[in-house]
């Protein structure tokens, strides 16, 4: 039983490590799209900015949710669960901001204010 105990701290604390990785990766990676946009003056430098940030999040909250698993005592397990409040906090503020780019920058769009990244709808465009 304690082989078993073992193995899962590992395994969880080795997976903890890989999310925190891909999470830090994808916001440096991001930053230095958004600085390489933003000397071009690419109008969605933000928009594109704010998606990474909430992808890197989210492999960040799942790391926190992970550390849940290995918590010892109350006061650790409360800590984490702080980080995971305010991560999950952070997540809404971004997408909101995300949701408030999009109709900033697609109000006149001839998409209608679907998004960026929206397909044509074929149904209209057959009438």
């Amino acid at each position: 039983m304690n082989i078993m105990h073992d193995a899962l701290f590992w395994l969880t604390n080795f997976s903890i490590i890989i999310l925190e990785f891909i999470g830090v990766a994808i916001i440096l990676v991001a930053a230095l799209r958004a600085a390489v946009s933003y000397v071009r003056k690419d109008p969605h430098t933000r928009l594109r900015l704010c998606r990474s940030m909430a992808i890197a999040l989210e492999f960040k909250l799942g790391a926190e949710i992970l550390r849940t698993v290995i918590a010892r005592d109350f006061t650790e397990l409360a800590l984490v669960g702080c980080i995971i409040f305010l991560r999950a906090a952070m997540a809404l503020l971004i997408h909101w901001a995300i949701r408030t780019e999009e109709n900033d920058y697609c109000s006149d769009c001839p998409d209608n204010g679907r998004g960026l990244n929206s397909a044509p709808d074929d149904a209209k465009q057959a009438e």
